[in-house]
């Protein structure tokens, strides 16, 4: 039988982290209104402990809370915080892979995160590190928690041979990377994963593996987590019909040092806010163009030329683009540091450019 231990043991075991979210959510008439919830409300070993009988024998569990929170009110030392541990159980040798329960609503934030300071370190490793989470309540009637829990725990525990070892997530019985992670659907059942460019139907296929293996070979470098105080400050800007300039003028003096620019179609930006942004360029703000569609690519010099220190988002997503925007920043500073010559853009273009699974 597998077994659930709440404090580390020395034995082989794989890591569960609990972050809260939806599939930690309670809901006061479940039957009536399952998405009235509060998200946040269960500890993850309770959670393990309602999975147990189902768990594959063999495979024994470690449980840890690192929060237990709606993850709409992440934020950056939170998210460095669950990105040192989760370093750190990579690097111990009995830790055999790992597992974090999570809100849906910044799943994709996490996910490009784990992917940025930890892919390459998975992956050297041969260790897994699996996100799920939940569109349902852990108390719902047909709740959707327990199923992707398994999920993740069978696929953290495969053998090797079978999936290299990464950053992935898994819900409603598909997989992909978790740095394509996208909540584009308010409540279908694999809301983050269903558009996944990297998405797998059944956990592990052939094909699917060929393309992943395809964009690991590129991720050559995980990059530093910022400190708490250190993560640079960067917003999204969605442009939109009657846009005007003083939604860009505003950020001039504000500290801000960097903006992701949610554009129309393939990501073009309202010729009023052309001028505005010019100037920030040139005070040193940190520009990247995405697309507010929600997919796609957004691709350079269209569809026109980018503004000089502008970098298309690629396949990037404005919450993914932004969390590889601070990444790169901070990445910067710490190149500098040692010596190094090197931009953020060096950095973000990095990821922006990786191949497309699919």
């Amino acid at each position: 039988m597998s077994s659930i231990q709440n404090n580390p043991e020395n034995t082989p075991h794989i890591l569960v982290l609990g972050m809260g979210g939806t599939i930690a959510g309670l809901a006061a008439s479940p039957n009536e209104r399952p998405l009235d919830y509060r998200a946040g409300q269960v500890e993850v070993s309770s959670l393990l402990a309602h999975v147990k009988s189902a768990i594959p024998a063999g495979i024994e569990l470690v449980s840890r809370q690192v929060a237990n929170i709606n993850s709409r009110n992440l934020t950056d030392p939170l998210l460095g915080l669950l990105g040192r541990v989760v370093r750190e159980a990579l690097a111990n040798t009995l830790v055999k892979g790992i597992v974090v329960t999570h809100g849906t609503d910044t799943l994709e934030e996490t996910g490009i995160f784990l992917q940025i300071i930890g892919g390459k370190y998975a992956q050297n490793l041969g260790k897994r590190v699996i996100l799920t989470a939940a569109m349902l309540p852990s108390n719902a009637p047909k709740a959707d928690g327990p199923s992707n829990l398994l999920d993740a725990i069978r696929w953290a525990s495969t053998p090797l041979e079978n999936c290299p070892g990464g950053i992935f997530a898994v819900m409603d019985g598909r997989a992909c990377m978790a740095m394509d992670l996208a909540k584009r659907h308010s409540t279908a059942l694999n809301a983050p994963i269903q558009d996944s460019p990297s998405s797998s139907v059944g956990l592990i296929n052939p094909t699917w593996l060929s393309g992943v293996k395809a964009v690991q070979e590129l991720w050559t470098e995980d990059w530093p987590i910022p400190q708490d105080q250190e993560w640079p400050w960067v917003e999204i800007l969605t442009s939109h019909a009657g846009a005007r300039p003083e939604t860009i003028n505003q950020w001039q003096s504000s500290g801000v040092k960097g903006l992701v620019l949610a554009g129309s179609g393939i990501g073009g930006f309202h010729d009023a806010w052309k001028d505005s942004l010019l100037g920030l360029a040139k005070q040193g703000v940190a520009l990247v163009r995405t697309s507010r569609t929600g997919g796609g690519q957004t691709y350079p010099d269209l569809p026109e030329k980018d503004l000089a220190g502008c970098l298309a988002s690629g396949g990037l997503s404005a919450p993914r683009a932004r969390i590889a925007l601070q990444l790169a920043l901070n990445a910067e500073k710490q190149a500098h540091i040692i010596g190094k010559s090197l931009t953020w853009q060096d950095f973000f273009a990095r990821i922006a450019v990786l191949p497309v699974i699919g």
